[in-house]
């Protein structure tokens, strides 16, 4: 299933809004800004201020890679993988920033709604399988 394939309505709106965020998230605050929140998240991996701007630059382009791949692959696993890597993002700035969790428009919200967002669309690929309807 791609994203021209008839679909639920459901699973279209989780994969345009799972993949607008992540493309967003890689393009604007990575690449287009180079956010110093960015930058911040990877003190502990690397000190080196250029070293740690290169890493967002190419952190940006899997993102948006990543995001094309929601757009592209309509699969459970997808969906699982985007949930793993969501939950362990979180993990990594409760432990590197928690403070963060107190800001507006934080990495908790956003994570668990885009958790949320591929728990709706692993549900509606699974009732879709038993219609007959989804690969």
């Amino acid at each position: 299933m791609n994203l021209f394939s008839p679909q639920a309505p459901t699973l279209l709106i989780c994969r345009i809004s799972i993949a607008f965020a992540w493309i967003y998230q890689g393009l604007v605050p990575k690449i287009v800004c180079k956010s110093p929140g960015e930058v911040d998240l990877l003190a502990p991996v690397t000190p080196v201020f250029q070293i740690a701007c290169n890493l967002i630059t190419y952190m940006g382009y899997g993102e948006i890679l990543f995001g094309m791949a929601i757009l592209i692959v309509a699969k459970r696993w997808m969906f699982q993988l985007n949930i793993v890597v969501l939950v362990m993002l979180l993990g990594y700035v409760a432990f590197v920033e928690p403070s963060m969790f107190t800001l507006p428009f934080n990495p908790f919200t956003l994570n668990v709604s885009l958790i949320g967002l591929s728990l709706i669309a692993l549900q509606d690929l699974k009732k879709n399988s038993r219609d007959g309807t989804a690969s």
